[in-house]
């Protein structure tokens, strides 16, 4: 008889999918970009990501080491954020600008709120725009693939009429021939590896599409049509934000509605900043703003317990 029930703590059903898997999956889809990236901006690039990455391992090891920790280095969440922050830094930056980006994303906002999956908002985009605000000049600072690396306008900046130019062809958009941040210039290659992490199942649909579409229909109404759509949603962040960044699990809500509000309203936010705002791009603070509003939005989107008892005033 006292074999016959037994009690214990939830998780009660447990997944095979570990940490380190998911973050070996997100690597696999960077990788495309990656070496692009290379490709485009040569030495440089291979600098700051492993700047970058080494930066962001060494500070979760310290860290954890000082505050006598498990050492969790091994799940390569640290060289995820890492590489992701040194997507969003341009070639032409310094080595110091990963080094303070790595150590401010791991150190204060990862690290200081209890380590993976209690960070509120996405480490790597903190940490871009604390960069963004602290040395604006050196984070705009856009330069032309090849071993020239003359300075460039980003195609947003063309557009928004901030920089003067030729937009660049569509073609050049999609392969990521452009200026801009070394890791947001290729939407193809983006994409391509947005749609390995669907088809492994480390992201659904409803954040990327939701947010995509969100900005593809409201810069089709409000910013000149077709055309401006078109570079709206292949240029910038929005393919690197979409898929990598705003899928974040600790800071995106779990309900799916939730996540659809959450992807819509990153959208919204990107289109308005877009168009109306002071800066070209917008995807950085819509992803931080919607971070903040996402425990809101699990609250009202949760599902009612089975058999909850309303309770009486």
């Amino acid at each position: 008889m006292e074999n016959m029930l037994y009690g214990s703590s939830s998780p009660h059903i447990r997944s095979k999918e570990t940490i380190s898997k998911i973050m070996i999956d997100v690597l696999i889809a960077l990788l495309p970009a990656t070496l692009a990236s290379i490709y485009y901006f040569r030495f440089n690039a291979i600098k700051l990501i492993g700047i970058s990455i080494l930066t962001a391992v060494l500070t979760e090891w310290a860290l954890q080491k000082f505050m006598n920790k498990p050492i969790t280095i091994n799940d390569f969440s640290a060289v995820v954020t890492g590489l992701l922050l040194a997507f969003n830094i341009p070639a032409s930056a310094p080595w110091w600008i990963p080094v303070i980006g790595s150590a401010f994303a791991i150190a204060i906002v990862k690290q200081a709120f209890g380590g993976l999956g209690n960070n509120f908002i996405n480490p790597a985009l903190a940490a871009r725009a604390m960069l963004l605000a602290s040395w604006p000049v050196l984070m705009t600072n856009w330069v032309t693939p090849g071993a020239d690396a003359v300075s460039t306008a980003t195609p947003l900046a063309i557009l928004k009429g901030e920089a003067e130019g030729t937009l660049p062809s569509i073609t050049n958009v999609l392969m990521g021939n452009i200026g801009g941040s070394l890791g947001e210039t290729s939407a193809l290659l983006l994409i391509i590896g947005g749609l390995y992490l669907l088809y492994r199942g480390v992201i659904t649909w409803k954040i990327p599409v939701s947010y995509i579409g969100t900005v593809m229909i409201m810069t089709l109404l409000l910013d000149g049509g077709f055309t401006n759509m078109t570079y709206h949603t292949l240029s910038g962040g929005l393919m690197l934000g979409a898929f990598y960044m705003a899928t974040d699990y600790s800071s995106s809500p779990v309900t799916s509605k939730g996540q659809i509000i959450f992807g819509v309203g990153c959208g919204i936010l990107t289109a308005i900043i877009r168009i109306y705002g002071g800066y070209p791009e917008g995807v950085s603070y819509s992803i931080l703003l919607m971070n903040v509003a996402s425990p809101l939005i699990d609250k009202y989107t949760s599902p009612k317990v089975f058999g909850e008892v309303k309770k009486v005033a």
